[in-house]
């Protein structure tokens, strides 16, 4: 979006403010996918949500590189938006939870990695695309995002061990209220009371333990400080930011928001390094 808004803006002869509300939005709609996202993974799993998410994502973008209007263009990135808020919050859970432990920290970064990754290439298709004609470029720079959610299936080995795995698995038997004895594939499941959901909420929320708080304003802390330095903003209006200090040509704006997509990647992935 950051790219194609230069050419979207000049195709359907919007404003700036509805420009504005176009890019920004995406912060508000996926909210909606985030609050739904735990009860649609605890109802089909992690597994099955990650691939409703694909599916999202895949309708989202495709149908955004037909969008004839303003107002289809908002409905397709409402739909995109909601396959973002439960991306944020599943492949990171999803993650964590799968993983052996000897490589959980390293692997629970690499959600981060490849959303800055994904930022990347959008910057990359930008630039790349930006020749075509007007009508057309934009609409294949927004339609190429559905290329990805294609390839997202999650597979492969997810313990050291055969101990480890069963260790596992006697853990999510015990946290699902499962019979350590029942080992089939398909067994029922007591279902939570709204009691206990509501337990779990005053756990984290209303009288957290003072471990549970340490964790609380620390996740809080870090997103907050991150989104307070202004690179959200930086990342969607690159074009414009390097345009007011004296970039011009739209081959040259693109070509400096891949230089920074590039550095913004390296150092997310030094991160990821020195994380464990």
């Amino acid at each position: 979006m950051s790219g194609a808004s230069i050419f979207i803006k000049d195709d359907l002869k919007i404003s700036d403010e509805k420009l504005e509300i176009l890019m920004g939005i995406l912060n508000v709609y996926s909210l909606i996918g985030s609050f739904d996202a735990g009860r649609t993974s605890d109802w089909i799993g992690r597994r099955y949500t990650i691939v409703f998410v694909a599916v999202i994502f895949f309708a989202g973008a495709f149908v955004m590189g037909f969008a004839v209007n303003y107002g289809m263009l908002m409905f397709d990135r409402f739909v995109a938006s909601i396959g973002v808020g439960y991306a944020l919050m599943i492949a990171p859970v999803y993650t964590v939870e799968v993983s052996p432990a000897s490589a959980r920290g390293f692997l629970t970064s690499f959600p981060e990695v490849f959303i800055n990754f994904g930022i990347l290439l959008g910057y990359m298709s930008n630039y790349a695309f930006s020749h075509l004609p007007l009508r057309l470029g934009w609409r294949v720079m927004l339609g190429i995002g559905a290329a990805p959610s294609v390839m997202l299936a999650p597979h492969g080995k997810t313990s050291d061990t055969p101990e480890e795995a069963a260790e596992r698995l006697a853990d999510i038997k015990a946290a699902a209220g499962i019979p350590t004895e029942l080992d089939g594939d398909v067994v029922t499941v007591p279902k939570k009371q709204n009691s206990e959901e509501a337990w779990m909420w005053k756990e984290v929320i209303l009288s957290p333990t003072p471990a549970m708080r340490r964790i609380l304003l620390s996740c809080i802390g870090i997103r907050f400080f991150q989104r307070a330095s202004g690179i959200d903003a930086l990342v969607l209006y690159n074009p414009r930011v390097f345009k007011s200090a004296g970039i011009t040509g739209d081959n040259k704006l693109l070509g400096t928001t891949c230089a920074v997509g590039v550095t913004k990647t390296l150092f997310i992935l030094v991160a990821t390094f020195l994380l464990d």
